[in-house]
Order: C-alpha cells, then structure tokens, then sequence
C-alpha cells in the first residue's frame, strides 16, 4: 500500500470514530433531557401531594412548597433542582 491509501484509510477511520463520539454525546444529552423532565414530574407531583396533605406538617419532615403552573415557578423549580443555566428564566 503506499502513502495515499494508508493516509486516506486513517482519514475514513478518523472521521468514524468522530461520528462515534458524536453519537455517544447525543445520546448522553438526551438521557440527560430526559431526566430533567423526569426530576421535574416528580417534584411537581410532590407538591401536588403535599398540598393535598394541608399545611400542616405531622411527620416532621421538610416544608415542601406548592408549585403553580406559572412561568415563574417554572423557573423557580429549575433553580431547585440546579438547573438554573439550562432552562431560560422570564421575569
């Protein structure tokens, strides 16, 4: 084999395993998403639960706010659960 072929199979190898990573990372991007939604269903689901238990706090536990459907509670669960870069804030 001489120069140009070896050169030319390393190229194509190359740009497969860059292809590879590439899709390794959407992948992980998309797992990534899909835990964020998953983290924010269940603390809204927390709060629904824990407004239906009333103010009253019998077990001790954390006070756990109620969440509403507004954008700025939104924003305020992203900022709860860390996300405050990922998810734009509306004032």
């Amino acid at each position: 084999m001489n120069f140009e072929t070896v050169s030319l199979l390393l190229n194509w190898l190359e740009l497969g395993a860059l292809f590879g990573i590439l899709s390794r990372l959407a992948r992980t991007f998309d797992l990534i998403a899909s835990t964020q939604r998953e983290l924010r269903r269940a603390i809204h689901h927390l709060g629904e639960y824990h407004g239906e238990l009333g103010a009253d706090n019998s077990l001790g536990g954390p006070e756990i706010p109620s969440i509403s459907r507004s954008s700025h509670a939104r924003a305020d669960l992203g900022s709860a659960v860390g996300l405050d870069d990922m998810a734009p804030q509306s004032l």
